[in-house]
């Protein structure tokens, strides 16, 4: 008798932590007693009903789930073609669907005797939601940002030393996500008896892409049992997120992996152009190499070292991507394409205008391909975009660089 195939989530990593041909641990040897140590406690928790009862209470009493799912009416009708829904994870305590896996973090390393959190953080929501994770459970918590990223996002700077963390700035290279996972991961080696990395997403070695992964999951799976209700059992045609390292596209995409007839889509930042240090593009034209620990794809100069990136997006200037995304790119399961910066603004003018959400910019790369996949699909079709975070933290710096371009014509942006 033939079994059934195990779910998705099971079958991936295998044990050596690699996904098809990606993965692994390549960080040095004198560290992976402390990621064996993170791995032996995470699977045994993993299962655990008491830790998934209090993972549970977290995310229900501090983080506000489930967020819902909401029909972009006005931009269905004034666009044509498929419907648009959005997964709130912006409505998350905090902004952004960051939060989801940084309680679990939070959670994980008080229940293995750890009394401090480490990370890294981009666009400042990650720092936000683990500088909020680490109060909730009286944990110490230390954030390292790029320099330029403090400057840019200013508020959620302020936002997590409120809430107790420290924020260290990393001024090396683009002084960007790059350095202060650099930063963040040297002084996890330094404090690795008492302190937890909990990586910004689903990147690094093994174990971090999956735990990064499994916690990011409540994300599709509220937007798969969500969506089935509202659509009377149909599941959506194309599913979009935004993709820098992955937390948010593995999140939704676990919804939707056991279903070929999902089309999966990844919205990479083009930048200014397609050209080379003005995008941070990495499928679309990277090259298989070792990025943070992991085998992944990269963006990579001629002597295999990290290039530079661009993006009007914080969160998304980053150089490679999880390994899982890279597979699932390699098994032909990830559709990819590629928003440029003038886009994206016209987008972040268009939603604010017109649906009366202002979402983050790393979201507005998913919502501007959604509406133009939208143009050329059929009525009958629903796409379904993992709204990953709200964009107050850009607000000032929209306006102050693109309101006199933009703030007239959002509808300009749309090509259809």
């Amino acid at each position: 008798m033939l079994r059934e195939p195990l779910p998705y989530l099971r079958r991936f990593p295998n044990t050596e932590g690699y996904y098809g041909r990606f993965g692994g641990n390549h960080y040095p040897r004198e560290v992976w007693p402390a990621l064996e140590e993170l791995e032996s406690a995470y699977r045994a928790l993993r299962d655990s009903s008491d830790f998934q009862l209090a993972l549970e209470k977290v995310r229900i009493g501090l983080q506000g789930r489930p967020t819902p799912i909401h029909f972009l009416e006005n931009t269905t009708m004034e666009v044509g073609g498929a419907r648009i829904f959005v997964k709130r994870e912006d409505l998350n305590h905090t902004g952004a669907h960051k939060i989801n896996h940084c309680v679990g973090f939070a959670l994980l390393a008080r229940q293995m005797g750890k009394r401090k959190l480490i990370a890294e953080t981009g666009a400042g929501q990650h720092g936000v939601a683990l500088a909020t994770a680490a109060a909730y459970f009286g944990l110490e918590c230390e954030v390292h940002m790029g320099a330029t990223d403090i400057e840019k996002q200013s508020s959620n700077v302020g936002r997590m030393r409120l809430l107790g963390a420290r924020v260290v700035a990393a001024t090396a290279g683009q002084s960007a996500l790059k350095e202060a996972s650099d930063s963040a991961f040297h002084a996890y080696v330094e404090q690795r008896e008492h302190a937890l990395y909990a990586i910004g997403s689903a990147i690094g070695p093994h174990p971090f892409p999956m735990i990064v992964r499994d916690f990011q999951s409540v994300v599709g799976q509220e937007a798969r049992r969500q969506y089935l209700s509202l659509t009377g059992g149909v599941l959506p045609n194309h599913v979009v997120a935004c993709l820098a390292g992955g937390s948010n596209a593995m999140g939704i995409y676990s919804g939707f992996l056991d279903d070929p007839e999902v089309r999966l889509h990844a919205v990479e930042p083009l930048g200014n152009s397609g050209q080379p240090g003005q995008h941070a593009a990495t499928l679309s034209f990277g090259s298989p190499g070792t990025l943070h620990g992991a085998q992944s794809v990269v963006l990579q100069q001629e002597d295999g070292a990290p290039a530079q990136v661009s993006s009007v997006a914080s969160g998304l200037v980053y150089p490679g991507v999880g390994p899982e995304i890279a597979m699932l790119h390699d098994l032909g399961r990830i559709d990819v394409t590629a928003i440029s910066d003038e886009e994206v603004i016209g987008t972040f003018f268009r939603m604010s205008r017109f649906e009366g959400i202002i979402p983050a910019l790393e979201s507005c790369h998913a919502l501007a391909f959604a509406i133009k996949l939208a143009t050329r699909s059929p009525s009958t079709e629903g796409i379904l975009v993992n709204l990953s975070g709200r964009g107050d933290k850009d607000v000032d710096y929209v306006l102050s660089n693109y309101a006199v371009e933009f703030g007239q014509s959002p509808k300009a942006t749309v090509r259809r």
